[in-house]
């Protein structure tokens, strides 16, 4: 008697902690979160870059919003669900406009993701005149 109370004790403590180590859902794993425009010049006008992502989960991911930390860059996403296994993009502009020497900007990209909810993305460079 002792033994099946046992055994049934270690069967629900192994349930439980198999539901808690669940890694289901969504999962968005970018293949690079920053990149460097180099140096270019005011005078050529924006240039564009995009972010490619995995959804690695097994939920569909969304890209909740993706927000520039200045008004000199602007994001775009993908409005519609992102299947398991399927890849997207970010595709961010930088206006160089009136400004001149380093820069450093962010991307941030709210997803449904429980283990990535916010994601910063980095665009960095040089700008001549």
């Amino acid at each position: 008697m002792m033994n099946r109370i046992l055994l049934t004790i270690m069967f629900w403590v192994a349930a439980v902690a198999g539901a808690f180590a669940s890694d289901g859902g969504p999962h968005i794993e970018f293949a690079e979160k920053t990149h460097d425009f180099g140096t270019i010049h005011e005078s050529n006008g924006r240039v564009s870059t995009s972010f490619e992502f995995t959804n690695t989960g097994d939920k569909p991911l969304v890209i909740v919003t993706a927000y520039a930390s200045c008004g000199c860059t602007k994001p775009k996403y993908p409005e519609a669900p992102i299947a398991p296994g399927q890849k997207g993009e970010i595709s961010v502009t930088y206006n160089p406009a009136n400004r001149r020497g380093e820069f450093s900007s962010t991307v941030t990209v709210t997803t449904n993701d429980k283990k990535n909810k916010k994601i910063k993305l980095k665009l960095t460079g040089v700008i001549v005149p």
